[in-house]
């Protein structure tokens, strides 16, 4: 895809194949905005794309790694100047474990996709005046509880990447989006037992009385998107979750 300057507004959300980055995708497409998703699966980044269609605005897929470098620099390179990025993309299957019996190989692989894969994007990424990179954390770093010691650490090590990036980069702006339980496919790797059970009893300990919904995620990082004076910010879209 080659650069296009009369588009509006260009945003690529990696992980936008699912779960939070497609309901992003599917508002910034309703607003007319030229969007890339990508995503490692091309499976799933065509399914997503032809639910994207309707739209006033462009969908374009990309598959793409977000931990080798080669592919994230050959995608902004291709890409030209945007206005956003937004990285979704995690992979915490087999991290939700006792610390002593978690597997090494997934730590690296969540410390991949989730810390190393989104500084790449902040090296690479071509933003334009105005435009502004959000990160993905979560609400392990700020609640943590047992088995979730490995998730909390790169989530917290999110936010400090995000810290000192909205220093190095501006005017460009950096935050972060720190979403709480949200029923995204992902759920099935972390949920345990009765996902529908599991979702009731988190949803009764919730102030909002619901888990999220990948929409409620999209509306929180559009608002952090569109604020031109905020950056340097986690933005905890958790229902309360931090409070009880």
């Amino acid at each position: 895809m080659t650069a296009d300057t009369t588009a509006t507004e260009r945003v690529v959300i990696i992980g936008g194949s699912s779960g939070m980055g497609l309901a992003l995708a599917r508002e910034l497409v309703g607003t007319g905005a030229e969007v890339v998703i990508a995503g490692r699966s091309a499976a799933r980044l065509a399914t997503a794309s032809a639910t994207l269609t309707g739209g006033p605005g462009a969908v374009h897929t990309r598959q793409l790694d977000i931990t080798r470098e080669t592919e994230v620099e050959a995608l902004f390179t291709d890409l030209g100047r945007i206005d956003h990025a937004v990285v979704t993309a995690a992979d915490v299957r087999g991290m939700y474990a006792p610390i002593r019996s978690f597997e090494p190989s997934a730590a690296r692989a969540l410390v991949d996709t989730k810390l190393f894969g989104p500084a790449l994007v902040a090296s690479y990424a071509d933003v334009g005046p105005g435009g502004s990179l959000v990160l993905t954390s979560g609400i392990a770093a700020y609640r943590p509880g047992p088995g979730s010691a490995m998730v909390a650490a790169v989530n917290g090590g999110v936010a400090s990447l995000a810290y000192a990036l909205a220093l190095e980069l501006a005017p460009t702006r950096v935050n972060v989006i720190s979403p709480g339980w949200v029923d995204t496919p992902i759920w099935e790797s972390i949920g345990g037992g009765d996902p529908v059970q599991r979702q009731r009893d988190m949803a009764a300990r919730l102030p909002v009385g619901r888990i999220g919904r990948p929409e409620d995620i999209a509306a929180a990082i559009l608002a952090l998107m569109r604020n031109p004076f905020v950056t340097g910010t986690v933005l905890h879209a958790d229902g309360g979750h931090r409070l009880v």
